[in-house]
């Protein structure tokens, strides 16, 4: 399907499914390998997987999104035989202190646990990246405890700050910075998830696995001076 008029969106699955999403990944770097010169950029998400056009190069096709389904079948076969990446491992400190954690109150009472045993859930949970979206350096992450599968907030906040950990549905993500968002924030993390000015902007990236480990106050403030 068409993605405006300078992008094609090929879809897998309309919902979560991890196996589907590793293929995804698989398919989008395989692609982008490719080095098609008309094709600017390829983006996974959760079900399928976007690629971005260049409409002025002299190589670009009479019918893009017919060519860009030629170029995904190509590379389809492949991505399914490939092992999935294991992806980088990150660490990633989050106070679970009442005034970092905005929902745990609320996520406690709906999931019918302990504040304490929310925090001890999510920090021992095995995260994966599954797409970037949203805004730039926002994670959407899999391997949240079924127990914290709660539904996003009723009414979103204008304002998330930056660093917030959050929790919705069967997903775990981290504000790159200060937003509107409609998650339940259980904690925030010193670490800066996004920054223009690295040479890798965005911490986290498709694929990487990620842990969560809990820290006090002092810490956090320790390490946000560090920033």
């Amino acid at each position: 399907m068409p993605l405006g008029d300078s992008a094609a969106y090929i879809e897998f699955s309309t919902t979560l499914d991890l196996e589907v999403n590793s293929v995804v990944q698989r398919l989008a770097l395989l692609i982008l390998k490719q080095k098609v010169p008309w094709i600017r950029d390829v983006v996974p998400a959760l079900g399928g997987v976007a690629l971005h056009f260049d409409p002025d190069h002299e190589g670009f096709p009479a019918e893009p999104l017919e060519a860009a389904l030629e170029i995904v079948n190509g590379s389809l076969k492949e991505s399914l035989e490939m092992k999935d990446d294991a992806g980088r491992e990150v660490e990633l400190p989050v106070c679970y202190e009442p005034e970092f954690a905005l929902d745990l109150k609320e996520v406690a009472k709906k999931a019918q646990l302990e504040p304490e045993e929310v925090c001890q859930l999510h920090e021992a949970g095995e995260y994966r990246v599954l797409m970037m979206g949203f805004a730039p350096g926002h994670a959407y992450m899999g391997g949240l405890h079924a127990k914290l599968a709660v539904p996003r907030r009723a009414s979103p906040r204008a304002v998330v700050p930056a660093g917030s950990v959050a929790i919705a549905n069967e997903q775990t993500v981290v504000y790159p910075y200060a937003i509107s968002g409609g998650w339940n924030v259980i904690g925030r993390t010193p670490r800066v998830l996004f920054d223009a000015k690295r040479s890798r902007p965005s911490l986290l990236w498709p694929g990487d696995r990620v842990r969560f480990r809990a820290i006090g106050r002092e810490e956090f403030l320790e390490l946000e001076k560090q920033k």
